[in-house]
C-alpha cells in the first residue's frame, strides 16, 4: 500500500515513499523524526501548500483574491510562506496580527475579523494600519476612538450576519443569531454610524460557513452573498472597494467524502464576476478567505506507539501522542460523529494490512481516540503511527495543557 492510496486527496498533493517509508518533503519518516528529535510531531510540507495555492490560481477567475485565514494554521513558517504566495492574510487575534505583521506583507493586505476585540487590540491595529472588520456597533465606536486618539482614519469593513444559512456546512457561522458579524437588517444603522464617525469604509466581508464540500451549494451562498452586498452598498455612501466572500472550501477527512469540485466553484464565481459583481460593483475586489483548503492535506501528525495491548480481543496501540495535539481526528470531545481520519504506520506503508487495531493516545479520558478499528499492518512498540489530513485546526485547536504532557514540535519541510 503506497502512501498515496492512504491520502484522500482534493488536488495534486501526495506524500511520497521512500525505501518504504512515508516522504514528507522528500524526507523519510524516520530520518525525519530522528532529525526533530522526539514524539510527536506536526510536519507540513511546503510543495503541497505551493501546489494547493497554484490549483486555485490556475482554476480560479484572476479577479479574485485569495486570502489565507491564519487561525487555520498560525505556525510562523508556514504564515511565512504562504505570505509570498497569497493576496493578503486574515487574523483574528492580536497575536495572529502579529504573526502576520511579522511576515512583511504590506499592513493593507491584512484583515482583523472576529468577535470581542479588545480595545488595546484594536488600538495595535488601527496603529499599524490594518483593515478592522467590524463585528458590533460597540467596535465601530472603539475603532474610531483608537483613530483619534493616535491621529489615523481607520480603515474598516463590516462583516454581516447574512439573513440566510448555508446547508452542509461542517460549521455554520451565518444565518440565525450570530455572536459573528452584524444582522443583515442592522448594517444600515451601522452605515449611518459610520459615517458620522468618519471611518474609511472600504466593503463588506460574509462568512457563513465552513468545511463545505458541495460545490452546489458553496456557489448558491456565493450568489447570495453577492445580491446582499449590492443591495446593502445601495445605502453606502462609498463605493465598495473590497468583497470578502468567505471561504468554506472543505477537504475530504474520510472515505465517505468526496473532494470538492473546484472547477464548478470557479464557473460559478467567473459568472459572478462578469455580471453582478462587474456591473453593479465596479471597483469592488473580490477576495475569498481561505484556510483548511489551503494547508489541510499538508500536514501530517506522527506519533509514536509506547504499548501494544489486547483488552477481551480487540488490539490496542498505545502512543505518545493523542487528542490533546490532534483534538479534530478525535471527535472534538464527542461534539460531532466521530470518523477516522487516514491513518498508516509510516515507517511500514509499503507493507500489506494485516491486523485490526484502535490507537488510542495516554490521556485519562476514553474520548482520546485517534483511530478507531483500523486495518493496519503488524505494528510493534516505536513504530510511527501517521494521521493524514493534519495541517489545519490540529495543535492550536486541541487542549494542550491537558495533563501537563509535552507540547509536540511542528516542522515545515
Amino acid at each position: 500500500m503506497t502512501a498515496s492510496e492512504l491520502i484522500i486527496g482534493s488536488g495534486p498533493a501526495d506524500f511520497g515513499t521512500v525505501a518504504g517509508e512515508l516522504a514528507i518533503g522528500g524526507i523519510g519518516l524516520s530520518r525525519l523524526a530522528a532529525r526533530i528529535g522526539s514524539t510527536p510531531f506536526f510536519a507540513y510540507d511546503r510543495s503541497l501548500i505551493t501546489e494547493r495555492v497554484q490549483l486555485l490560481r490556475q482554476t480560479l477567475p484572476p479577479a479574485i483574491r485569495l486570502h489565507y485565514a491564519v487561525k487555520a494554521n498560525p505556525m510562523p513558517a508556514v504564515v511565512q510562506h504562504l505570505a509570498g504566495l497569497v493576496d493578503g492574510l486574515d487574523v483574528a487575534s492580536a497575536g495572529e496580527l502579529a504573526v502576520a505583521l511579522d511576515t512583511g506583507i504590506r499592513p493593507d493586505r491584512i484583515g482583523f475579523a472576529g468577535p470581542g476585540k479588545a480595545p488595546a487590540e484594536i488600538g495595535r491595529a488601527v496603529a499599524a494600519g490594518i483593515t478592522l472588520e467590524l463585528e458590533s456597533e460597540t467596535e465601530a465606536r472603539r475603532v474610531a476612538e483608537a483613530g483619534v486618539r493616535l491621529g489615523i482614519r481607520p480603515r474598516v469593513a463590516i462583516r454581516v450576519n447574512p439573513d440566510f444559512a448555508v446547508r452542509g456546512s461542517g460549521m455554520r457561522m451565518g444565518g440565525g443569531p450570530q455572536q459573528f458579524g452584524v444582522d443583515a437588517e442592522r448594517v444600515p444603522d451601522l452605515l449611518r454610524l459610520i459615517t458620522a464617525l468618519d471611518l474609511d469604509l472600504i466593503g463588506f466581508h460574509v462568512f457563513a460557513g465552513s468545511q463545505n464540500l458541495n460545490a452546489d451549494i458553496l456557489g448558491e451562498a456565493q450568489r447570495r452573498t453577492v445580491e446582499l452586498i449590492i443591495a446593502l452598498a445601495e445605502l453606502s455612501s462609498t463605493p465598495v472597494r473590497y468583497l470578502n466572500l468567505g471561504g468554506g472550501f472543505g477537504i475530504p477527512y474520510s472515505e465517505r467524502d468526496r473532494p470538492l469540485d473546484l472547477t464548478r466553484v470557479a464557473a460559478n464565481l467567473a459568472e459572478l464576476i462578469d455580471g453582478p459583481i462587474a456591473n453593479r460593483l465596479p471597483e469592488a475586489r473580490p477576495v475569498l478567505e481561505l484556510g483548511r483548503y489551503l494547508v489541510g492535506e499538508s500536514g501530517v501528525y506522527v506519533t509514536r506507539v509506547l504499548d501494544r495491548k489486547l483488552s477481551r480481543g480487540e488490539q490496542f496501540l498505545v502512543v505518545d501522542g493523542g487528542m490533546h495535539h490532534q483534538l479534530a481526528a478525535s471527535g472534538n470531545l464527542g461534539q460531532v460523529i466521530r470518523r477516522n481520519y487516514p491513518v498508516a504506520v509510516g515507517n511500514k506503508i509499503t507493507e500489506p494490512p494485516a491486523e485490526v487495531s484502535t490507537v488510542v493516545g495516554r490521556l485519562c479520558t476514553p474520548l482520546d481516540l485517534l483511530a478507531d478499528k483500523v486495518v493496519l499492518p503488524t505494528t510493534a512498540v516505536d513504530d510511527l503511527i501517521v494521521i493524514f489530513q493534519a495541517g489545519a485546526y490540529g495543535l492550536t485547536a486541541s487542549p494542550t495543557a491537558f495533563l501537563g504532557h509535552p507540547a509536540p514540535a511542528e516542522a515545515l519541510i
